[in-house]
């Protein structure tokens, strides 16, 4: 006996997933995936940090924006939860409390694991661009690497691949140089 199509998922199976998961729906599919490894979570945490002192509160930058880690965000059906998202206050003037978003944000961040690089890569870079986000940042902390694109309608254009220890001035961040390598964990060499 065949098993037949398969129901698409819905929100509800996202809720019923144990705390230590991470759930997304992606054209229908639930992809579930546990806690990123600590490469992942030091470039996060460290890049939000980096961004959130200048954008957010104006320290020695602009401000003008608003960041939130791991945003739940819902568009139609899908719902992604990408490592970091940013909103122009012109845009979200405050940040809602609400338990997840409808409006895209401007910017997001994904860092890339190996379980995760192809759905970041291929399958959420579309629906970003189909919800008009801006900006997309793909940080890869195994290959030390930030790759950012700027979206043009619904394709993107790649805007550069900075790799490892140098600095960097990224749209749409550029008044803040950026140090690569305070994103990634120590390369310690076995004596």
């Amino acid at each position: 006996m065949g098993e037949g199509p398969k129901r698409p998922a819905t929100y509800e199976d996202l809720v019923a997933l144990p705390e230590h998961l991470v759930g997304q729906i992606v054209d229908g599919e639930l992809i579930v995936m546990s806690r990123p490894a600590s490469a992942h979570g030091r470039a996060s945490s460290r890049l939000y940090g980096e961004l959130y002192g200048v954008f957010e509160r104006g320290r020695g930058g602009p401000g003008g924006w608003l960041f939130i880690v791991e945003p739940e965000l819902h568009f139609g059906q899908d719902v992604l939860v990408p490592d970091l998202a940013g909103w122009r206050r012109e845009r979200m003037p405050e940040m809602p409390d609400v338990p997840f978003f409808t409006q895209a944000p401007d910017w997001v961040c994904e860092v890339l694991s190996p379980s995760t690089a192809t759905l970041d890569r291929v399958r959420k870079k579309r629906i970003y661009a189909r919800e008009g986000v801006k900006y997309v940042w793909l940080v890869d902390p195994k290959a030390r690497t930030l790759e950012a694109y700027r979206g043009e309608g619904h394709q993107w254009v790649a805007l550069g691949t900075h790799p490892g220890d140098q600095r960097a001035r990224v749209e749409p961040f550029e008044e803040l140089e950026l140090e690569l390598g305070r994103l990634w964990l120590s390369e310690r060499k076995e004596p």
